[in-house]
């Protein structure tokens, strides 16, 4: 039957979620007049309300259960706020359930969301027989399960958030309608609510950015020892000052924004600097955090360690020069105790000593070796009566030690008898058998250095290619280094050698030159790649560009070849040729124009006062860098200044050289700390000088 009701234009439903919202959701109110009953949930609140009396309450609620029994419509007890409840309340309710025709009971919590469902589906169950019947679950048992419940749900939530959110910048609007269609989204929203899932989501976040300003925090303390060695490695600048005073030491330092960067606000954690990840500079703030202070001291205590070891070296190493009992040959083991003592095993491992005492013993090893050969050449009479087969007896052998045994620089080689007995029989050998293969100064023997000198400063021709160069004069040399990078030289090297006779030969407007190429493309400043060598000495230079870059390095290494002989005799690469040719990019992208780069070659000649030659054409063939015509036009400039500064020898100003014969007798001490090459480097650094027709190995 229509039941009339009296709370008309109220809102028949609304959720926590809408609670201040009302207006931004749909609104259903409850109709004027009568309305279809089907049942009746009659709530009881269970808990301890303020200025409230639960015996009051069961009244109206018994007097309301009369009234709603005249309905005959089931009616369920629902106990509500049972996660506040009051045991005698429930109780009592529970009570007065029983005492009205056994109604059934469900203790709920709208709060915590439990037996919320049950409550609905028992009274459907009861107005709808057909129905099964419905389980009713007490509310700490129905809590527990819904706890298990969510528990799982929000575990699901968390891994869903922990798979999509990577960034700590992302925001709840965004993330939260990506989520949307995901079940664990949805089932945890729907047991505890959007604001709890919000909460979660913001849990995550915030432990994001946690993880990632402590990833930044321990790169910048990483670095931070790094800084102090690079800002401040001098002890004595920094052992009596305390932080505040570093802090203004470190800003004066020149380096100091390439390590630091001053941030105007602070701390850094908590500004957008965090995200700044181009910028690994350090924070300047962060000195002030004790992690910070302790690297310093750390640092500090370090450069007071390394001082106080290198102070060990030092007394150390000072007590083996000044201990009467470290000679010679004298073992570590025998040594030791009379050298160390407790700071030194304090403040360094005895490998270390061992090392340094080994050092020791080679340097005084070496002197006490070179003062018994001196002793030796004092006592030259006592070799005069040998043998010519230089062998003593074992009796001359002991008379040479008798007389030799009161000498202190005998006795210094004691622990080293087999190396002193070595070193008489060797200079025996020398008194009767004087080479430098015998010296007892070899390989430092005066004649070996002279010889090394010699042939360092000019190789000796093989006798056909003499002949050939004294008797076919029509063949002349060109000494031509190529300056290119990125295997420009090399690349250019060979095509010319491509055009070359099997012998190197080179044939210009019909006479026939010997063509020797020197290709560089390192480091001038370096032997290897040097423009001259003791065996070539360049006529010209032809430098290779295709590109800025390469450019860049051909004006560097012309720069670098010149600056390395101003000052020296033989500085004539400040005058050597040059030619600058752009060559074939071959289908180089990088977007330069052959404009500009003949642009700019053309200035770079006119600084380096050189020939700039105009770039190949297209159609010169494949793989060539540049053409013949261009070579032969780059050898023929060569051979016009080479006769121009006189370079080029005639058969008959050699065949005039033959005649000339200056002879030089020098006697030099083998060990004496005179250096040779001041006596040979003038006369060896003459244009005209050549080997002696003797074929000595020491004349020229």
């Amino acid at each position: 039957a229509a039941t009339k009701l009296a709370s008309a234009e109220k809102l028949m439903y609304f959720c926590t979620d809408q609670l201040g919202l009302e207006q931004d959701f749909e609104q259903k109110q409850m109709p004027d007049g009568k309305l279809l009953v089907d049942g009746f949930l009659l709530c009881i609140d269970v808990s301890r309300g303020m200025n409230r009396n639960f015996d009051d309450q069961l009244k109206f609620v018994s007097n309301l259960y009369n009234q709603l029994a005249k309905t005959k419509k089931p009616i369920v007890v629902v106990l509500t706020k049972c996660d506040e409840g009051v045991e005698r309340y429930i109780r009592d309710a529970h009570t007065f359930a029983l005492s009205k025709k056994n109604l059934q009971v469900v203790e709920t919590s709208a709060r915590s969301n439990v037996n919320i469902d049950l409550a609905f589906s028992t009274l459907v169950q009861l107005i709808d027989k057909s129905r099964g019947k419905t389980k009713i679950i007490p509310y700490f048992e129905a809590l527990k399960q819904q706890s298990q419940q969510i528990a799982a749900a929000k575990d699901k939530y968390e891994w869903l958030v922990s798979r999509i959110v990577k960034n700590h910048n992302e925001t709840w609007s965004n993330m939260s309608r990506k989520m949307q269609s995901s079940p664990e989204y949805q089932d945890y929203v729907y047991l505890e609510g959007t604001q709890k899932a919000k909460k979660l989501f913001l849990q995550h976040v915030h432990r994001l950015k946690q993880e990632h300003i402590e990833r930044r925090r321990k790169m910048y303390l990483a670095m931070l020892p790094q800084a102090f060695e690079a800002l401040i490695p001098d002890l004595d600048e920094i052992d009596h000052l305390s932080c505040i005073k570093v802090e203004k030491l470190l800003e004066t330092k020149p380096d100091f924004l390439k390590w630091f960067i001053v941030l105007e606000e602070t701390p850094w954690d908590a500004t957008s600097h965090i995200d700044n990840t181009e910028n690994e500079r350090i924070p300047f703030d962060l000195m002030e955090t004790q992690p910070a202070e302790q690297l310093y001291e750390a640092h500090l205590e370090k450069l007071r360690n390394e001082r106080k070891r290198a102070e060990m070296r030092r007394a150390f190493k000072e007590n083996l020069e000044t201990s009467p009992f470290i000679t010679p040959g004298k073992p570590w083991e025998e040594a030791r105790s009379f050298i160390m003592n407790e700071d030194f095993y304090m403040w360094l491992e005895e490998s270390i000593y061992m090392d340094i005492y080994s050092k020791h013993q080679k340097q005084i090893i070496e002197k006490a070796k070179e003062e018994f050969q001196e002793l030796l050449l004092e006592y030259s009479e006592l070799f005069y009566e040998l043998e010519l087969d230089a062998k003593p007896s074992k009796e001359k052998m002991g008379v040479i030690q008798d007389v030799l045994g009161e000498e202190q620089r005998f006795k210094a080689l004691q622990k080293l008898q087999a190396e002193r007995d070595a070193l008489i029989l060797k200079h025996i050998h020398f008194v009767y058998h004087p080479t430098k293969e015998t010296c007892p100064s070899c390989p430092v023997c005066i004649d070996s250095k002279i010889e090394h000198l010699i042939s360092s400063r000019f190789i000796r021709p093989s006798e056909r290619n003499q002949k050939n160069l004294l008797l076919d004069s029509n063949i002349d040399r060109i000494n031509l280094v190529i300056l290119g990078k990125d295997g420009l030289a090399r690349e250019l090297a060979n095509e010319i050698r491509a055009l070359c006779t099997n012998d190197d030969k080179y044939v210009i407007e019909g006479k026939m030159y010997e063509l020797s190429l020197r290709p560089i493309e390192g480091n001038v400043r370096l032997p290897v790649n040097s423009f001259q060598t003791p065996t070539f000495q360049p006529h010209g230079c032809l430098c290779l560009y295709n590109s800025k870059e390469s450019l860049s390095y051909v004006v560097e290494s012309i720069e670098k070849s010149r600056e390395s002989t101003i000052g020296r005799r033989d500085n004539h690469l400040v005058h050597l040729p040059l030619t600058l040719i752009l060559v074939n990019k071959r289908g180089d992208t990088s977007g330069e124009t052959l404009h500009s780069l003949i642009q700019q070659g053309q200035q770079i000649a006119s600084k380096l006062q050189c020939v700039f030659l105009d770039p190949a054409s297209a159609g010169i063939g494949y793989g060539r860098n540049i053409n013949e015509k261009q070579i032969s036009q780059v050898l023929k400039g060569l051979l016009d200044s080479k006769r121009n500064l006189n370079l080029v020898s005639s058969t008959s100003s050699i065949k005039d050289l033959a005649d000339i014969d200056l002879r030089i007798v020098m006697c030099l001490m083998c060990g004496d700390p005179f250096n040779a090459d001041d006596i040979l480097l003038p006369i060896l650094q003459s244009q005209t000088y050549r080997p002696s027709q003797c074929g000595s190995s020491s004349s020229v």
